[in-house]
């Protein structure tokens, strides 16, 4: 049997690992393509030009009885892409009338004010202050935020099952980490629903999360597919909090003077429009 020598050339071997770096690089483009084009679709989900939800919050921890409360929220999608959101705590007594105003823009950082009735006054949440747990509970001022799709790079890492739901998961790192609190976050996402199943908030370490959301019960309400129970648990501590819709109204035609941090100082203003 005759045998065949093969002395590939310099310029051979040249060409295979050029066409290896660009086959990497394409493939590199197309998974943060693939992964912007998720975060996108996540983003621009349908959910109504505004909505109004009565919701009951329970804040569980080890070595004390659940602490139970009851607010209401109120979302408006404004012209350029901006969206509002006024939240308005109603019971118990120790905290009812505490409100909270966030104004998310497309095209800058986002604008929050807390209205505390003990001090009877409004005060701007400091940009700083993105860490700091609303009243409490397992949610940062940061996470009552909406974040634009540009303000962070994103990329499909792989799929997986969350309650035998195919999901595929997406992680999301901040362009600029001095605007997050997170290294990065992971989100499982139901392509069915647009809906995420569990996202995972990664802040000292990004092999370690610090909390985790995790979607408990979903609906479909006026077409729109609605997150009605979920939780978000501190990992190191096991300190708990759960929101449940107890209702949920879309396309009411909320007013925009809803919205203002005069309407956030007077409870009374936004009562007629309760559900």
């Amino acid at each position: 049997m005759p045998k065949f020598n093969f002395n590939p050339s310099l310029a051979m071997l040249r060409q295979v690992f050029l066409s290896a770096v660009a086959l990497t690089f394409s493939l590199s483009v197309w998974a943060d393509a693939a992964g912007e084009s998720l975060a996108r679709s996540l983003y621009d989900r349908p959910d109504g030009k505004d909505a109004t939800s009565l919701l009951s919050m329970s804040l569980t921890e080890k070595g004390r009885a659940p602490r139970e409360r009851v607010m209401l929220t109120y979302r408006l999608d404004m012209k350029l892409g901006d969206v509002a959101t006024l939240i308005r705590f109603t019971d118990p007594a120790d905290i009812e009338g505490t409100g909270l105003l966030t104004m998310d823009y497309a095209s800058k950082d986002s604008d929050q004010w807390i209205y505390l009735p003990a001090l009877d006054r409004v005060r701007r949440v400091a940009s700083d202050r993105k860490a700091g747990r609303f009243v409490n509970s397992d949610y940062y001022f940061e996470d009552l935020r909406t974040r634009t799709v540009e303000k962070d790079d994103h990329r499909i890492i792989g799929s997986e099952a969350i309650s035998g739901v195919n999901c595929e998961i997406l992680e999301s790192t901040p362009v600029d980490q001095d605007n997050s609190v997170y290294l990065k976050r992971l989100v499982w996402v139901d392509r069915s629903t647009m809906l995420p199943m569990r996202i995972d908030f990664f802040e000292k370490r990004a092999d370690q999360p610090s909390k985790r959301w995790l979607l408990l019960k979903k609906a479909r309400v006026k077409g729109f597919w609605t997150v009605m129970d979920s939780t978000l648990t501190t990992l190191a501590n096991g300190h708990q909090t759960r929101l449940t819709v107890e209702q949920i109204l879309y396309d009411r035609r909320l007013p925009a003077r809803l919205f203002t941090t005069q309407t956030l100082a007077d409870e009374s203003a936004e009562e007629d429009f309760r559900p």
